[in-house]
């Protein structure tokens, strides 16, 4: 069994914003894979169900975003599952607009959630799938705040595509391994983002 995490803020004022991805990718899974978002606990939103034959639960942590590591170390622990069979659904700000990239350990990069998980559960060694948000354009705008900014019109027009190449990704990623979905996802962006 597999627990995938979508990193976000409840609430509708975050729904549409940048950090709100993770949440965003969640939903279209449960909506692809018919996985009902119904159950209530944990201090999560969570449902169970399979994508490519894996179990897995899918939750959304109703914490916030700087607290995402209490959530998920209770699920974590309810469900019995190791922090190496996680993977995190997040934004990332390095990564160009609707770059997918995986990684599994490694620093939370000053994201907070991450960093949050870490801290929780005391170890770096779990699956992060981070979709790029890219930076903002001026450089002494506070990503923080940059972050908690709603989608512009274009992202918001782009993001029903990348949310159907997250799923994808995310299904390859069960059913052959990350080595393999990193090959083909990493690989697919480059060749069509020569230069960038």
């Amino acid at each position: 069994m597999k627990l995938i995490v979508g990193l976000g803020n409840p609430g509708r004022e975050y729904h549409w914003t940048r950090h709100n991805l993770g949440f965003l990718l969640l939903d279209e899974l449960a909506r692809e894979y018919q996985i009902s978002m119904s159950r209530r606990g944990l201090k999560s939103v969570y449902g169970r169900g399979r994508i490519a034959l894996t179990e897995v639960i899918l939750a959304k942590p109703q914490t916030y975003m700087n607290l995402s590591g209490e959530a998920v170390q209770r699920l974590l622990h309810f469900f019995k599952i190791p922090p190496q069979d996680l993977i995190t659904l997040h934004d990332d700000l390095d990564l160009p607009w609707g770059k997918i990239r995986i990684r599994i350990g490694g620093s939370s990069g000053g994201h907070r959630g991450i960093l949050s998980l870490h801290e929780a559960m005391g170890t770096e060694e779990f699956i992060r799938f981070k979709i790029g948000i890219g930076r903002p354009a001026d450089p002494g705008r506070d990503p923080a705040d940059y972050v908690l900014d709603p989608l512009r019109e274009g992202e918001r027009e782009e993001l029903k595509d990348l949310l159907k190449h997250g799923t994808e990704a995310v299904e390859m990623l069960l059913r052959r391994g990350p080595q393999e979905a990193m090959n083909r996802f990493h690989r697919e962006k480059k060749d069509t983002s020569r230069g960038s």
